[in-house]
């Protein structure tokens, strides 16, 4: 097991073997997903930051205070 303090911003340094394993580089994206009490934490894959990227411009006119009330109940 690897351990890595968290600063007082919420920031924390992935420990160079877990890069490595990953295949991590500066400027990489990582995902987050809770499995029970753990956390799994993966690369995304070039492809996926730009359907993310590509989808969350798509709806942006979906992330307003109209459309928010509009879909509230559904």
């Amino acid at each position: 097991m690897v351990t890595s303090k968290i600063s007082i911003k919420g920031q924390t340094t992935i420990p160079s073997d877990i890069r490595k394993f990953l295949g991590l580089r500066a400027g990489d994206t990582i995902d987050f997903e809770r499995d029970g009490d753990r956390v799994v934490v993966c690369k995304v894959q070039a492809l996926d930051a730009a359907f993310l990227r590509l989808a969350s411009e798509s709806f942006s006119d979906w992330n307003t205070p109209e459309a928010d009330e509009a879909f509230r109940d559904l």
